[in-house]
């Protein structure tokens, strides 16, 4: 193309652009995405000019027409999106102007292209945000309900994946749900930060027409206007802060994903997803691979990707607006797809999933996990102090070990023999189930705290 001009530039270029500046400079690719966005930005803006009577009644009503009828033709694929118009908002215009003549010109009062994008933006990240939270609810109500299930069924507790002690399946579960509760906080955090409206920043320094930006905002759904012109055109705070939380997010959908493939392996035999989250192998028909929980675990790779592209993209920008911003929305909606499809694929594989039970309790049972209740014990009963507890501890598991049998098979005289305050009552806490149970510090492992932590959070969820 060299020898038609963009006639939205004005008479500032002689020429249109080369073809590769065409290409580098087209953003209509990827943020046709906020149509819907920009078509209610300008309706508002319409409304606000008519109503401050910048522009006529007749003029807002052509106006408000032809963009329904744009909004239209886009959700029926009729719109023909034109690279040659570069953006969202010029291809809009476009179509407005050839709709409805001069009063589409009008439309375009007392506004730029800059704030015009930034509350397009601010929307579709905020509404991808509330729909974020409404997705972790779900997630949080699937784990609060594998927690409940399973408030008594037994598994070994972690700690630099070697066996520590008995804790339960439901209590694991229930430390993903402070975690995506947290995440969960975030976003509606960072709603509430995000919940004001920069249209009427114009350019970078506002406009001295009369308008009202109270008006738009609350037109948008906004809590109010923002207070700095050209803090409003320059922040891109808002996509950074939902991919923050994106981040953290999928950290913890990660997190449990590898959970989720160690525990399936026949090493371990903890759990098993069905056919619905796995695969087999094209060559090895005994195989089932967790195929859903390694991509949720691999997808985080890319979220956090996208956020340090962002942050990159940022870091360096002096203030107001510059073009730069152009490359902040390929990687906000690729990020939120991702994530959006993670939440989902955890949702299902946190329902899907079935128990071993018993190998979680023979698994539990390993390691002598119960040795520090027998140190617990010697405290409590016998008086003796914490070290000198663990020490006696200690040599009861080198003699367990040497014998091959767990601590709760040693007799009542080898017992002794390592310790005389030793008494039979020690048996008690040296099951599994016994030392779960005796966990009953408020938010410990015991089923009666599982139970208690799971009716608190249903009653936070019903609350929103």
């Amino acid at each position: 193309m060299t020898d038609a001009s963009n006639t939205m530039w004005g008479g500032r270029f002689a020429s249109g652009p080369a073809a590769i500046m065409e290409e580098i400079n087209a953003s209509i690719p990827f943020d046709k995405k906020l149509y819907a966005q920009d078509i209610a930005g300008s309706k508002a803006h319409a409304a606000m000019l008519a109503e401050t009577g910048i522009i006529s009644a007749k003029d807002r009503d052509e106006i408000v027409h032809g963009l329904n009828t744009i909004l239209s033709e886009i959700e029926s694929g009729a719109f023909e999106f034109s690279r040659r118009l570069e953006d969202i908002h010029m291809n809009v215009e476009s179509r407005l102007a050839a709709l409805i003549g001069p009063a589409a010109g009008r439309l375009h009062t007392a506004r730029s292209r800059n704030d015009q994008v930034a509350v397009d933006f601010r929307l579709w990240v905020k509404a991808e945000s509330e729909k974020t939270v409404v997705a972790l609810s779900r997630l949080i109500a699937a784990f609060l309900d594998r927690a409940e299930e399973h408030a008594s069924t037994v598994m070994p507790g972690f700690t630099h994946l070697q066996t520590a002690q008995p804790v339960t399946f439901g209590h694991h579960c229930m430390a993903y749900v402070e975690m995506f509760a947290r995440d969960r906080s975030r976003f509606a955090d960072a709603i509430e930060r995000m919940d004001e409206c920069p249209l009427g920043a114009a350019a970078l320094a506002g406009t001295g027409f009369a308008i009202d930006r109270a008006m738009t905002a609350k037109a948008l759904g906004f809590r109010e206007p923002t207070r700095n012109s050209i803090d409003s055109v320059s922040d891109r705070d808002f996509a950074l802060e939902f991919m923050a939380a994106a981040a953290i997010c999928a950290t913890h959908l990660s997190r449990f994903a590898e959970e989720l493939v160690i525990w399936s392996t026949p090493q371990f035999g903890f759990i098993r997803l069905s056919d619905a989250f796995s695969t087999g192998s094209s060559i090895m028909p005994q195989k089932r691979n967790p195929d859903a929980a390694e991509l949720v675990r691999a997808k985080t790779g890319r979220i956090n990707g996208s956020l340090i592209a962002l942050l990159t993209v940022m870091k360096g920008l002096p203030l107001s607006y510059s073009k730069d911003m152009q490359e902040d929305k390929e990687a906000v909606f690729d990020a939120a797809e991702t994530l959006e499809l993670c939440l989902a694929a955890m949702t299902g594989m946190a329902l899907d999933l079935t128990v071993d039970k018993a190998a979680m309790k023979r698994a539990a049972g390993a390691g002598y996990s119960t040795a520090t209740d027998l140190a617990d014990w010697l405290v409590r009963e016998a008086g003796l102090p914490f070290r000198e507890a663990h020490h006696v501890t200690g040599r009861a598991v080198a003699a367990a070990e040497a014998k091959g049998v767990p601590l709760s098979k040693l007799t009542l005289g080898e017992l002794q023999a390592i310790h005389p305050a030793i008494t039979g009552a020690v048996y008690s806490c040296l099951t599994v189930e016994k030392s779960a149970a005796s966990r009953t510090s408020f938010g410990g492992a015991a089923p009666a705290q599982v139970k208690k932590q799971v009716r608190y959070w249903r009653k936070r969820l019903a609350k929103g």
